[in-house]
């Protein structure tokens, strides 16, 4: 008589114990996003000081190479010594005028009647950022524990993917808050956080268990890893983008003349969040490059092809496509502002219709995950 392959035995205590663990990170991140509210409805507008995107003053470069590219640019010789000239040496980004634009990587446009750019700043959000922290660490450990419970690694099914993507969404969020002092993003980024993780726990969850025969591979690590860290930096800067449609109508209706209270009041200038969204897709989008290609070669060896048409092939592409495109016209184009923000949007939407409308919609050949 033929033997089977017995089943790896999975590690109940463990696994339990990573079941609990992901309601209390959905707790902490529920108070954590509370907090966030509370520092953006009632905390002063401070000054960014030390923001790695942002100039100490306007016409400032915020880095040393500025000097370099300053030279080159006679016109702008008024800006930086802060006399900027009217109508020499200017740029528009989302609709307001500035002094002239260096490379991307280098300055900001800092605009005339806000030379440093601030955001809300309360002591409820330090208390935020810390227990911010403090969910991460449980995030962490809760797929550290699953994956010990079933000896593989934890993102295997749709309920592991949505506890992994969330996680790299918080590594991103926090990398921000710490590097470009951008706090004000914490309600941006947790709300999709808490709503995915009640999503993943309510209609996804999925009790540990070895992994089926077709995602039994060692291209799980390699092709799965590069597109959760992708998703992760994508949704960043998707919220960084819808923070910057509301900073940019409240910059609108101030131009207008209107008062202008409550959140919106008190986020920094469109400016800035245009920049934190754009170093997101830099970041994330090498990384889905390279987990599509790494996913062809697994279509290769599994099924004998490396494109078939299949529907989560074929919006992951569409996906490529569009953030690729965001990418150009930044780079080509010199697109800023609303121009940029919309497409990075339709890129960010193409995502999530990819990871959830794509599985749920459609038959296919990743209909398993």
């Amino acid at each position: 008589m033929q033997m089977l392959a017995a089943e790896p035995a999975v590690n109940k205590n463990l696994a339990s114990i990573s079941d609990n663990l992901v309601l209390a990170m959905i707790v902490m991140y529920a108070i954590a996003l509370f907090l966030f509210v509370i520092e953006a409805a009632y905390g002063r507008r401070e000054t960014l000081r030390g923001n790695r995107l942002v100039p100490v003053r306007a016409g400032v470069a915020a880095e040393a190479s500025t000097e370099a590219a300053a030279s080159a640019v006679p016109a702008a010789s008024g800006a930086v010594s802060g006399g900027h000239v009217p109508g020499e040496g200017t740029t528009s980004v989302g609709g307001y005028s500035a002094p002239f634009d260096l490379d991307d990587d280098m300055t900001v446009n800092v605009r005339d009647q806000e030379p440093e750019a601030k955001a809300s700043r309360h002591v409820v959000g330090k208390i935020a950022l810390a227990l911010t922290f403090a969910a991460f660490a449980v995030n962490l450990v809760q797929i550290v524990t699953r994956g010990l419970a079933v000896d593989r690694w934890p993102w295997g099914n749709m309920f592991e993917f949505v506890v992994a993507l969330c996680l790299c969404a918080v590594t991103a969020f926090l990398f921000a808050a710490v590097r470009y002092q951008a706090r004000y993003l914490g309600m941006f980024v947790l709300i999709p956080v808490i709503l995915l993780l009640g999503i993943a726990v309510k209609w996804l969850y999925t009790e540990a268990g070895p992994l089926i025969p077709a995602l039994d591979s060692y291209w799980i690590p390699i092709h799965v890893s590069a597109l959760i860290l992708a998703s992760g930096g994508f949704m960043v800067s998707g919220a960084a983008a819808i923070t910057y449609l509301v900073s940019n109508r409240t910059e609108l209706k101030r131009a207008a003349g209107e008062r202008v209270t409550g959140i919106a009041a008190r986020l920094p200038s469109p400016e800035l969040l245009d920049r934190v969204s754009h170093r997101f897709i830099l970041f994330a989008f090498p990384l889905w490059t390279f987990g599509v290609i790494a996913g062809a070669i697994w279509a290769d060896e599994a099924w004998g092809r490396f494109w078939g048409w299949d529907p989560k092939e074929v919006w992951s592409f569409i996906t490529w496509t569009v953030y690729a495109a965001y990418l150009h016209a930044r780079a080509t184009a010199g697109w800023r502002g609303s121009k940029a923000t919309w497409i990075g949007l339709i890129g960010f939407a193409c995502l999530l219709f990819n990871f959830f409308g794509v599985n749920y919609m459609f038959s296919g050949l990743h209909s398993y995950a």
